[in-house]
């Protein structure tokens, strides 16, 4: 579901109609994201963040009001941008957004499971120094939750105060084209890719 104003994708899933899901990035529109929840009788068991910027974390608390028991859950590196408007960038735009803390944080190599599908955990920084990336090895394609790392024919922004280009860049090479070519990246902005696509076409990395 791509909210207005950032065009941010958030992202709903489960393994199955109906029951438990996941949600991933709620945006600023998270009414809509319920609405979409309850029209699917889905309920989310976690909220994961793939990173700490205003446009990805908008609607945690909107949710978590609704869903508490749901575990909100972030990299280790951008926690603490969750509760500091200036920096999860809200600040600078006059509207300051401010999240619950999380439940849970996560680092490298770290597997969780919600609603039946295993993520592993890859630190990606560049775009943002605490910047996380979840994918699902054990699915056919496997998933990619890429947050604002690799999009289709570009890349994330690295120049926010904690963003360096060199890093992103090292990022993409060393933990997404180590994916197989199938991986599907579901991306922070923009349509979905794969790892393969990029990794041939993209202006960034070829």
């Amino acid at each position: 579901m791509t909210s207005a104003l950032f065009e941010e994708n958030a992202y709903l899933l489960s393994l199955a109609e109906g029951g438990a899901c996941i949600v991933v990035d709620p945006g600023l529109e998270p009414d809509r994201i319920v609405d979409e929840l309850e029209a699917a009788g889905l309920h989310p068991v976690a909220i994961l963040n793939t990173h700490g910027h205003a446009d990805h974390i908008a609607g945690n608390g909107y949710l978590k009001e609704r869903w508490p028991d749901a575990p909100l859950v972030i990299g280790a590196g951008d926690a603490w941008k969750l509760t500091d408007a200036k920096g999860n960038l809200s600040a600078g735009f006059g509207m300051p957004i401010i999240s619950p803390v999380a439940d849970q944080t996560v680092d490298e190599g770290e597997v969780v499971e919600f609603a039946g599908i295993r993520w592993t955990v890859y630190d990606t920084p560049g775009h943002s120094a605490g910047h996380v990336i979840f994918v699902a090895k054990e699915l056919s394609p496997m998933i990619v939750l890429g947050g604002d790392v690799l999009f289709a024919g570009s890349i994330g922004r690295s120049d926010f105060p904690d963003g360096d280009h060199e890093t992103l860049i090292e990022s993409i090479r060393t933990k997404l084209l180590t994916l197989p070519d199938s991986a599907v990246v579901l991306p922070g902005h923009g349509p979905p890719t794969t790892v393969g696509e990029e990794r041939r076409t993209n202006p960034f990395l070829t």
